[in-house]
């Protein structure tokens, strides 16, 4: 029998071992793969954010041409009133035209001069404009300007144009690459940081758009949302968590404020053009619509973050304040809600963030239009950065490809900004029990 029996022992032993060795085959196998799927992930996100970088970063600055403008008091102010409204009816066309053709006297062709006139953008008269208007004592001096040059030429100069491709090939002609090369052996070919980019709004020309207007639509949007989707979140999970019967009605409100956080953001944007739009009649485009739209949208993710930050303080709290006569009330808005509002915080910030990257409901609402000019402030029609993406991705020219991807870098930027915000928030304020 003893020996009956330790040969069973041994073999339940060899068993053990065996399934051992097999469980960390599997352990050892599952981790691998797990580390590989995080390696592979990293690839593919590091591909991405080269690819929009290399595309990207040419976009912040802007290719220019030194040139000696005369601002020649017959085409600008011939009867010399100096009247700011009849100086800007001026042809300040012909003044940067004239400065550039004057390097090339021997381009007399009708054709050939149009091709010299256009390697400057159409901004160029305008940036003329803005001179005078700043500085009238201009007019009727000579004064060397770097002006705006076309977007062809910004892409030749940045190598985004191929040179040695055959001319039915490119968008630019020998004959323009022979007068960029003289004009950079005269080192009048200058590259600049692009201030436009940031500062201007959309425009039909590359080398003119800019993401100021965009920027500014997104900042009114984003103030409308937090403006209401922060209070109106924070109470009602107060209410909920703390006021609120247990009971099935609340628990329906529970389901369906966790099942409106999966909803698709589109449908936010139905909302929002059903209701905002066409019932109440407030302006299309506007960050107000927007801001309203979002607010629908984040106010989920809002009160789960902020019912979730209620919960985490410890009933201690609650049973010594309600002990020291505290009232209900008191409890909640002196001692529990200041414990949890760095994770309230926390939530509505990402919240945000989500909201600064949205585009289909607002595309619903109408802030998918071309803007030009800058809004003034949340009633004024306007787009956002996300849109403004979408709406420069679909443009032909290669100009716009940079600047798409320029525009992606910002939008990434502010939104690593404010979820690291939100981290270093919750790190800094956070409690431990």
């Amino acid at each position: 029998m003893p020996v009956e029996s330790n040969a069973n022992r041994r073999r339940a032993i060899d068993v053990v071992n065996t399934s051992l060795k097999k469980r960390y085959a599997r352990e050892a196998r599952f981790r691998r793969l797990g580390f590989g799927a995080v390696i592979l992930g990293l690839l593919f996100v590091s591909i991405l954010f080269f690819d929009i970088i290399g595309k990207g970063y040419t976009a912040f600055v802007q290719t220019h041409i030194e040139l000696e403008v005369y601002f020649d008091p017959a085409v600008i102010d011939p009867e010399g009133k100096r009247d700011m409204k009849e100086i800007a009816r001026a042809d300040f066309r012909k003044l940067s035209r004239n400065a550039l053709r004057s390097l090339f006297p021997e381009v007399t062709k009708r054709n050939d001069r149009r091709a010299l006139d256009a390697m400057l953008s159409s901004g160029a008269p305008h940036q003329l404009l803005e001179m005078v208007r700043h500085d009238p004592a201009l007019i009727g001096e000579r004064r060397v300007i770097d002006l705006i040059a076309d977007d062809d030429i910004d892409m030749l100069i940045k190598g985004h144009i191929d040179r040695n491709a055959p001319q039915s090939d490119r968008r630019v002609k020998d004959q323009v690459i022979a007068w960029v090369d003289e004009l950079q052996k005269q080192g009048r070919v200058k590259e600049k940081f692009n201030t436009g980019f940031f500062v201007n709004g959309d425009s039909r020309e590359p080398e003119l758009a800019g993401i100021g207007g965009a920027a500014a639509g997104s900042f009114y949007t984003l103030l409308v949302t937090l403006l209401l989707s922060f209070p109106i979140g924070v109470a009602a999970a107060v209410y909920l968590e703390e006021f609120a019967p247990k009971n099935r009605w609340t628990d329906l409100i529970e389901v369906n404020i966790n099942n409106l956080a999966a909803v698709p953001s589109i449908v936010f944007g139905l909302l929002g053009l059903a209701m905002f739009i066409n019932l109440f009649g407030l302006p299309r485009s506007a960050p107000l619509v927007g801001g309203l739209v979002l607010t629908l949208m984040t106010l989920p993710t809002i009160i789960i973050a902020a019912r979730a930050a209620l919960k985490s303080v410890p009933p201690s709290i609650r049973e010594a304040a309600l002990g020291v006569g505290a009232s209900k009330m008191q409890t909640v808005f002196h001692h529990v809600v200041p414990l949890a509002m760095p994770g309230m915080l926390t939530g509505t910030i990402i919240g945000m963030a989500q909201a600064l990257g949205e585009t289909a409901p607002l595309l619903m609402i109408g802030m998918v239009a071309f803007i030009v000019d800058i809004p003034g402030g949340p009633l004024d029609p306007s787009t956002v950065l996300p849109v403004q993406v979408y709406l420069w991705a679909d443009s032909p020219e290669r100009a716009f490809v940079e600047r798409t991807s320029a525009a992606i870098l910002i939008l990434l930027a502010f939104l690593i900004a404010m979820n690291t915000f939100a981290v270093i928030m919750r790190r800094r304020f956070e409690r431990r029990w």
